[in-house]
Protein backbone atom coordinates (compact mmCIF):
# COMPACT_ATOMS: atom_id res chain seq x y z
CA UNK A 1 0.00 0.00 0.00
CA UNK A 2 1.04 3.68 -1.08
CA UNK A 3 0.92 5.49 1.57
CA UNK A 4 0.22 10.08 1.74
CA UNK A 5 4.00 10.55 2.82
CA UNK A 6 5.52 8.62 0.08
CA UNK A 7 3.21 9.86 -2.49
CA UNK A 8 4.20 13.51 -1.05
CA UNK A 9 8.06 12.67 -1.36
CA UNK A 10 7.62 11.08 -4.71
CA UNK A 11 5.82 14.57 -5.65
CA UNK A 12 8.33 16.68 -4.19
CA UNK A 13 11.28 14.57 -6.08
CA UNK A 14 9.45 15.33 -9.45
CA UNK A 15 9.32 19.09 -8.51
CA UNK A 16 13.00 19.22 -7.85
CA UNK A 17 13.62 17.10 -10.95
CA UNK A 18 11.54 20.02 -13.11
CA UNK A 19 13.33 23.03 -10.99
CA UNK A 20 16.75 21.17 -11.67
CA UNK A 21 16.02 20.91 -15.47
CA UNK A 22 14.90 24.55 -15.52
CA UNK A 23 17.60 25.41 -13.40
CA UNK A 24 20.79 24.17 -16.01
CA UNK A 25 18.72 24.42 -19.12
CA UNK A 26 16.95 27.70 -18.94
CA UNK A 27 13.13 28.49 -19.58
CA UNK A 28 11.29 25.52 -20.84
CA UNK A 29 7.88 24.21 -22.73
CA UNK A 30 5.95 22.28 -20.41
CA UNK A 31 6.10 19.64 -23.34
CA UNK A 32 10.02 20.26 -23.27
CA UNK A 33 10.02 19.35 -19.27
CA UNK A 34 8.13 16.03 -20.21
CA UNK A 35 10.44 15.10 -22.76
CA UNK A 36 13.55 16.01 -20.29
CA UNK A 37 12.05 14.07 -16.85
CA UNK A 38 10.09 11.51 -18.50
CA UNK A 39 7.23 12.83 -16.69
CA UNK A 40 4.04 12.21 -18.39
CA UNK A 41 2.01 15.95 -19.90
CA UNK A 42 -0.40 15.40 -17.37
CA UNK A 43 1.90 14.97 -14.25
CA UNK A 44 4.11 17.86 -15.76
CA UNK A 45 1.12 20.34 -16.14
CA UNK A 46 -0.39 19.54 -12.40
CA UNK A 47 3.27 19.71 -10.99
CA UNK A 48 4.09 23.13 -12.72
CA UNK A 49 0.51 24.77 -11.74
CA UNK A 50 1.62 23.89 -7.98
CA UNK A 51 5.04 25.49 -8.38
CA UNK A 52 3.42 28.70 -9.84
CA UNK A 53 1.08 28.75 -7.06
CA UNK A 54 4.07 28.43 -4.61
CA UNK A 55 6.36 30.95 -7.07
CA UNK A 56 9.25 28.59 -7.47
CA UNK A 57 8.90 29.35 -11.24
CA UNK A 58 6.69 31.77 -13.58
CA UNK A 59 5.72 31.83 -17.02
CA UNK A 60 7.54 34.20 -19.31
CA UNK A 61 6.59 36.49 -21.75
CA UNK A 62 8.47 34.38 -24.40
CA UNK A 63 7.31 31.31 -26.73
CA UNK A 64 9.16 28.55 -27.64
CA UNK A 65 9.68 26.52 -30.73
CA UNK A 66 7.00 24.03 -31.59
CA UNK A 67 8.74 20.38 -31.47
CA UNK A 68 11.14 19.21 -34.13
CA UNK A 69 10.13 22.05 -36.26
CA UNK A 70 6.98 21.57 -36.35
CA UNK A 71 4.16 24.23 -37.58
CA UNK A 72 2.01 24.38 -34.70
CA UNK A 73 1.57 27.30 -32.19
CA UNK A 74 5.03 28.05 -30.48
CA UNK A 75 4.55 26.90 -26.75
CA UNK A 76 4.50 28.98 -23.73
CA UNK A 77 7.63 29.27 -21.75
CA UNK A 78 8.17 28.39 -18.02
CA UNK A 79 11.06 29.43 -15.94
CA UNK A 80 12.72 29.04 -12.62
CA UNK A 81 11.76 32.32 -10.04
CA UNK A 82 14.63 34.84 -9.78
CA UNK A 83 15.96 33.64 -5.74
CA UNK A 84 18.22 35.91 -3.54
CA UNK A 85 22.30 35.58 -4.11
CA UNK A 86 24.09 34.60 -6.95
CA UNK A 87 26.31 32.18 -8.48
CA UNK A 88 29.72 32.46 -10.15
CA UNK A 89 30.99 30.40 -13.62
CA UNK A 90 34.52 29.89 -13.44
CA UNK A 91 35.83 28.90 -17.27
CA UNK A 92 39.45 27.88 -17.05
CA UNK A 93 40.89 27.09 -20.79
CA UNK A 94 44.52 26.06 -21.81
CA UNK A 95 45.29 29.90 -22.20
CA UNK A 96 42.82 31.76 -20.38
CA UNK A 97 40.39 32.20 -17.25
CA UNK A 98 37.00 33.79 -17.85
CA UNK A 99 34.81 34.51 -14.20
CA UNK A 100 31.13 35.66 -14.62
CA UNK A 101 29.06 36.54 -11.60
CA UNK A 102 25.43 36.18 -12.56
CA UNK A 103 22.01 35.86 -10.80
CA UNK A 104 20.41 33.14 -9.77
CA UNK A 105 18.17 33.58 -13.21
CA UNK A 106 21.55 33.49 -15.19
CA UNK A 107 21.91 37.04 -15.77
CA UNK A 108 25.38 38.00 -16.05
CA UNK A 109 25.86 40.74 -13.52
CA UNK A 110 29.91 41.52 -13.96
CA UNK A 111 32.01 39.33 -16.55
CA UNK A 112 36.01 39.24 -17.05
CA UNK A 113 38.96 37.33 -19.21
CA UNK A 114 42.41 37.75 -18.61
CA UNK A 115 45.02 35.53 -20.95
CA UNK A 116 46.90 33.01 -18.70
CA UNK A 117 49.36 30.09 -19.27
CA UNK A 118 47.17 27.52 -17.22
CA UNK A 119 48.58 24.14 -18.16
CA UNK A 120 51.33 24.62 -16.41
CA UNK A 121 50.41 26.65 -13.68
CA UNK A 122 47.47 25.18 -11.82
CA UNK A 123 47.89 26.98 -8.45
CA UNK A 124 48.56 30.19 -10.16
CA UNK A 125 45.27 30.07 -12.55
CA UNK A 126 43.33 28.99 -9.02
CA UNK A 127 44.22 32.04 -7.50
CA UNK A 128 43.74 33.72 -10.27
CA UNK A 129 40.36 32.38 -10.18
CA UNK A 130 39.67 33.48 -7.35
CA UNK A 131 40.66 36.66 -7.38
CA UNK A 132 38.28 37.39 -10.33
CA UNK A 133 35.47 36.22 -8.36
CA UNK A 134 35.68 38.17 -6.04
CA UNK A 135 36.43 41.06 -8.15
CA UNK A 136 33.33 40.01 -10.02
CA UNK A 137 31.27 40.60 -6.71
CA UNK A 138 32.73 43.42 -5.95
CA UNK A 139 32.14 45.01 -9.42
CA UNK A 140 28.60 44.08 -9.28
CA UNK A 141 27.80 45.54 -5.44
CA UNK A 142 27.41 41.88 -4.07
CA UNK A 143 28.54 40.84 -0.59
CA UNK A 144 30.34 37.61 -0.95
CA UNK A 145 28.26 35.63 1.66
CA UNK A 146 25.46 36.02 -0.85
CA UNK A 147 27.73 33.61 -3.35
CA UNK A 148 25.65 30.47 -3.52
CA UNK A 149 27.78 28.35 -5.63
CA UNK A 150 30.67 28.11 -8.56
CA UNK A 151 30.50 26.57 -11.81
CA UNK A 152 33.82 25.21 -13.10
CA UNK A 153 35.17 23.95 -16.16
CA UNK A 154 38.94 22.96 -16.76
CA UNK A 155 40.32 21.26 -20.41
CA UNK A 156 40.62 18.25 -19.40
CA UNK A 157 38.90 15.06 -18.12
CA UNK A 158 37.72 14.55 -14.29
CA UNK A 159 37.84 11.80 -12.90
CA UNK A 160 34.22 11.47 -11.36
CA UNK A 161 34.96 9.19 -8.42
CA UNK A 162 37.73 11.82 -7.00
CA UNK A 163 37.03 14.99 -8.97
CA UNK A 164 40.86 15.10 -9.42
CA UNK A 165 42.93 15.42 -12.87
CA UNK A 166 44.48 12.53 -13.45
CA UNK A 167 46.01 12.34 -17.42
CA UNK A 168 48.86 14.33 -18.14
CA UNK A 169 47.35 16.70 -20.35
CA UNK A 170 47.63 19.81 -17.93
CA UNK A 171 51.21 18.88 -16.37
CA UNK A 172 50.58 21.89 -13.62
CA UNK A 173 47.22 20.26 -12.33
CA UNK A 174 48.02 16.59 -12.20
CA UNK A 175 46.65 15.14 -8.69
CA UNK A 176 44.80 18.79 -8.40
CA UNK A 177 41.24 18.38 -7.35
CA UNK A 178 40.22 21.92 -8.81
CA UNK A 179 36.83 22.57 -7.07
CA UNK A 180 38.04 21.70 -3.75
CA UNK A 181 41.25 23.51 -4.49
CA UNK A 182 38.79 26.91 -5.55
CA UNK A 183 36.35 26.14 -2.47
CA UNK A 184 39.16 26.82 0.00
CA UNK A 185 40.07 29.63 -2.11
CA UNK A 186 36.58 31.16 -1.70
CA UNK A 187 34.46 29.14 0.43
CA UNK A 188 31.57 28.40 -1.82
CA UNK A 189 30.28 25.29 -2.51
CA UNK A 190 32.24 24.71 -5.81
CA UNK A 191 31.27 22.40 -8.76
CA UNK A 192 33.37 21.26 -11.52
CA UNK A 193 33.18 19.54 -15.07
CA UNK A 194 34.75 19.25 -18.61
CA UNK A 195 34.90 22.06 -21.06
CA UNK A 196 33.17 20.32 -23.41
CA UNK A 197 30.51 19.47 -21.20
CA UNK A 198 29.82 22.83 -19.69
CA UNK A 199 29.55 24.09 -23.01
CA UNK A 200 27.25 21.56 -23.89
CA UNK A 201 25.58 22.26 -21.10
CA UNK A 202 24.80 25.87 -22.54
CA UNK A 203 24.12 25.24 -26.08
CA UNK A 204 21.39 23.03 -24.56
CA UNK A 205 19.94 25.53 -22.29
CA UNK A 206 20.42 29.02 -24.19
CA UNK A 207 22.38 28.00 -27.87
CA UNK A 208 21.86 26.02 -30.84
CA UNK A 209 21.00 22.76 -29.08
CA UNK A 210 17.72 24.17 -27.67
CA UNK A 211 15.53 21.64 -27.90
CA UNK A 212 17.19 19.28 -28.68
CA UNK A 213 17.24 15.55 -26.69
CA UNK A 214 20.28 14.15 -28.40
CA UNK A 215 23.13 15.87 -29.09
CA UNK A 216 26.92 15.60 -29.31
CA UNK A 217 28.75 19.21 -29.01
CA UNK A 218 32.32 19.51 -30.18
CA UNK A 219 34.67 21.74 -29.32
CA UNK A 220 37.63 22.68 -31.75
CA UNK A 221 39.94 24.70 -30.44
CA UNK A 222 43.71 24.07 -28.41
CA UNK A 223 42.01 21.03 -28.06
CA UNK A 224 39.25 18.86 -29.28
CA UNK A 225 36.43 17.38 -27.11
CA UNK A 226 32.91 16.26 -27.35
CA UNK A 227 30.01 17.08 -24.65
CA UNK A 228 27.19 13.97 -25.25
CA UNK A 229 23.52 15.11 -24.40
CA UNK A 230 21.31 11.85 -24.77
CA UNK A 231 17.51 12.12 -23.25
CA UNK A 232 18.24 16.27 -22.54
CA UNK A 233 20.86 15.18 -20.26
CA UNK A 234 24.66 15.09 -20.07
CA UNK A 235 26.00 11.78 -20.13
CA UNK A 236 29.64 11.94 -18.51
CA UNK A 237 30.36 7.87 -18.43
CA UNK A 238 31.56 5.52 -15.84
CA UNK A 239 34.43 8.29 -14.72
CA UNK A 240 33.66 11.37 -16.29
CA UNK A 241 35.60 11.25 -18.79
CA UNK A 242 33.03 10.23 -22.09
CA UNK A 243 33.51 12.44 -24.96
CA UNK A 244 37.44 12.61 -25.40
CA UNK A 245 37.25 11.99 -29.33
CA UNK A 246 40.51 14.41 -29.47
CA UNK A 247 42.81 10.75 -27.77
CA UNK A 248 41.28 9.07 -30.77
CA UNK A 249 44.21 7.54 -32.76
CA UNK A 250 44.09 8.49 -35.95
CA UNK A 251 47.64 7.15 -37.02
CA UNK A 252 50.08 4.75 -35.25
CA UNK A 253 53.23 6.50 -36.34
CA UNK A 254 51.82 10.01 -35.71
CA UNK A 255 53.04 12.86 -33.44
CA UNK A 256 53.18 12.03 -29.61
CA UNK A 257 50.28 13.63 -28.01
CA UNK A 258 50.37 15.42 -24.70
CA UNK A 259 48.35 12.81 -23.20
CA UNK A 260 51.14 10.30 -23.90
CA UNK A 261 49.82 8.47 -27.17
CA UNK A 262 50.44 9.03 -30.45
CA UNK A 263 49.19 10.07 -33.41
CA UNK A 264 45.63 11.46 -31.30
CA UNK A 265 43.02 13.20 -33.44
CA UNK A 266 44.20 16.02 -31.35
CA UNK A 267 47.34 16.55 -32.62
CA UNK A 268 46.26 16.82 -35.85
CA UNK A 269 43.25 19.08 -36.32
CA UNK A 270 43.65 21.22 -33.29
CA UNK A 271 43.74 25.38 -33.65
CA UNK A 272 47.44 25.80 -33.07
CA UNK A 273 48.21 22.79 -35.06
CA UNK A 274 45.94 24.03 -38.01
CA UNK A 275 47.43 28.01 -37.52
CA UNK A 276 51.09 26.25 -37.87
CA UNK A 277 50.27 24.29 -40.72
CA UNK A 278 48.91 26.99 -42.49
CA UNK A 279 51.53 30.06 -41.50
CA UNK A 280 54.60 28.83 -44.29
CA UNK A 281 52.27 29.82 -46.67
CA UNK A 282 51.72 33.26 -45.37
CA UNK A 283 53.72 36.68 -45.07
CA UNK A 284 51.81 37.79 -41.87
CA UNK A 285 51.65 36.31 -38.81
CA UNK A 286 48.39 33.91 -38.40
CA UNK A 287 45.98 33.91 -36.09
CA UNK A 288 43.01 31.62 -35.50
CA UNK A 289 40.93 34.71 -35.73
CA UNK A 290 43.09 35.78 -39.09
CA UNK A 291 42.33 32.46 -40.22
CA UNK A 292 38.84 32.45 -39.89
CA UNK A 293 39.12 35.71 -41.66
CA UNK A 294 40.38 34.49 -44.63
CA UNK A 295 38.23 30.91 -44.51
CA UNK A 296 35.08 33.81 -44.80
CA UNK A 297 37.38 35.57 -47.20
CA UNK A 298 37.10 32.13 -49.18
CA UNK A 299 40.67 31.91 -49.51
CA UNK A 300 41.88 28.31 -50.89
CA UNK A 301 44.63 27.01 -48.87
CA UNK A 302 43.00 28.10 -45.72
CA UNK A 303 39.65 26.26 -47.04
CA UNK A 304 41.59 23.22 -48.08
CA UNK A 305 43.08 22.97 -44.52
CA UNK A 306 40.06 23.48 -42.33
CA UNK A 307 37.93 21.00 -44.67
CA UNK A 308 40.52 18.58 -44.16
CA UNK A 309 40.85 18.93 -40.50
CA UNK A 310 36.57 19.29 -40.13
CA UNK A 311 36.63 15.79 -42.56
CA UNK A 312 38.96 13.84 -40.05
CA UNK A 313 36.57 15.02 -36.90
CA UNK A 314 33.75 14.50 -38.68
CA UNK A 315 35.08 10.69 -39.61
CA UNK A 316 35.23 9.91 -35.54
CA UNK A 317 32.29 11.55 -34.85
CA UNK A 318 30.41 9.63 -37.34
CA UNK A 319 31.26 6.39 -35.23
CA UNK A 320 29.55 8.26 -32.40
CA UNK A 321 26.64 9.22 -34.80
CA UNK A 322 26.31 4.99 -35.33
CA UNK A 323 26.31 4.17 -31.77
CA UNK A 324 24.36 7.58 -30.30
CA UNK A 325 22.03 8.43 -33.37
CA UNK A 326 22.12 12.28 -32.10
CA UNK A 327 19.85 14.83 -33.88
CA UNK A 328 22.57 17.69 -34.17
CA UNK A 329 26.31 18.05 -34.31
CA UNK A 330 27.29 21.51 -32.65
CA UNK A 331 30.55 22.92 -33.46
CA UNK A 332 32.22 25.24 -30.65
CA UNK A 333 35.46 26.64 -29.26
CA UNK A 334 37.73 29.02 -31.28
CA UNK A 335 37.26 27.24 -35.02
CA UNK A 336 33.14 26.29 -34.17
CA UNK A 337 32.23 29.15 -36.40
CA UNK A 338 34.21 27.95 -39.62
CA UNK A 339 32.28 27.06 -42.55
CA UNK A 340 34.97 25.01 -44.41
CA UNK A 341 35.17 23.05 -41.03
CA UNK A 342 31.59 22.11 -40.97
CA UNK A 343 31.85 21.13 -44.26
CA UNK A 344 33.95 18.99 -43.74
CA UNK A 345 32.53 17.45 -40.98
CA UNK A 346 29.24 17.14 -42.92
CA UNK A 347 31.13 15.18 -45.43
CA UNK A 348 32.49 12.41 -43.11
CA UNK A 349 29.36 12.27 -41.38
CA UNK A 350 27.62 11.49 -45.39
CA UNK A 351 30.45 8.96 -45.86
CA UNK A 352 30.66 7.45 -42.83
CA UNK A 353 27.76 6.86 -40.51
CA UNK A 354 24.70 4.88 -41.81
CA UNK A 355 22.72 6.52 -44.30
CA UNK A 356 19.56 7.10 -41.91
CA UNK A 357 21.85 8.26 -39.43
CA UNK A 358 23.64 10.87 -41.01
CA UNK A 359 20.20 11.82 -42.76
CA UNK A 360 18.45 12.82 -38.92
CA UNK A 361 22.03 14.44 -37.88
CA UNK A 362 22.22 18.66 -37.98
CA UNK A 363 25.78 20.15 -38.40
CA UNK A 364 25.90 23.60 -37.02
CA UNK A 365 28.10 26.14 -35.33
CA UNK A 366 27.43 26.96 -31.98
CA UNK A 367 25.36 30.02 -31.00
CA UNK A 368 27.20 30.96 -27.64
CA UNK A 369 30.82 31.20 -29.19
CA UNK A 370 33.93 31.63 -26.66
CA UNK A 371 31.51 32.65 -23.86
CA UNK A 372 29.85 28.75 -24.55
CA UNK A 373 31.93 27.54 -21.50
CA UNK A 374 31.40 30.15 -18.87
CA UNK A 375 27.72 30.51 -19.57
CA UNK A 376 27.51 26.24 -18.85
CA UNK A 377 28.80 26.85 -15.72
CA UNK A 378 26.76 29.27 -14.91
CA UNK A 379 23.91 26.69 -15.69
CA UNK A 380 25.68 24.09 -13.60
CA UNK A 381 25.91 26.48 -10.50
CA UNK A 382 22.28 27.35 -10.41
CA UNK A 383 21.38 23.59 -11.21
CA UNK A 384 23.19 22.54 -8.00
CA UNK A 385 21.50 25.40 -5.93
CA UNK A 386 18.38 25.03 -7.12
CA UNK A 387 18.65 21.08 -6.64
CA UNK A 388 19.90 21.72 -2.73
Amino acid sequence: MVTTGALERLREAHRRAITGLLAGEGPMSRADLARGTGLSRTTISSLVTDLIGSGDIVETADRGRPHKGGSGRPPLLVALSTPHGVVAGVDIGHGHVRVAVADRGGAVLAEESDVLDVDEHGVDALDRAARMVRDGLAAAGIARSDLHAVGMCVPAPLDRRSARIRTGIMPGWRHLSPGDELHRRLDAPVFADNDANLGALAELGHGAARGIADVLYVKVASGLGAGIVLGGRLHRGATGIAGEIGHVQVGEDGQVCRCGNRGCLETAVSAPRLVALLQPAYDEELTVESVLDLDDAGDAGVRRVLSDAGRSVGRALADLCNSLNPEAIVLGGSLGTSTSLAAGVRAAVDRYAQPDTAAAVRVVAGELGDRAEVVGAVSLAIARVAAG
